[in-house]
């Protein structure tokens, strides 16, 4: 978990924005699906309408998990491990 005042770089703002974008695109599909299912709407629009959730589910999937590997490969803005002191203090201060 990242500390709330320690400054957060671009890269990782973009790699959290991508993750919602995903999380909700993925929430939306699932709901025009149900509505789908369930109302079979018969409007010319709605044919079109319901599968673009998902396609930017797909989309934002493939943005996420490039920009995750290149923080990851950036270091993420830490360039050390945490140590076994410092894994410590955050499960005891979490506790």
């Amino acid at each position: 978990m990242t500390d709330p005042d320690r400054p957060v770089g671009s890269l990782t703002l973009a790699v959290r924005r991508a993750g919602r974008l995903l999380c909700w695109s993925l929430a939306t599909a699932m709901a025009t699906a149900a509505v789908d299912i369930t109302a079979s709407p018969h409007t010319g629009w709605w044919h079109t309408l319901w599968p673009l959730p998902w396609y930017l589910t797909c989309a934002s999937a493939a943005a996420w998990a490039a920009l995750r590997a290149r923080e990851k490969s950036t270091g993420g803005g830490r360039r050390d491990p945490l140590s076994e002191q410092d894994v410590r203090t955050d499960w005891d201060q979490a506790a």
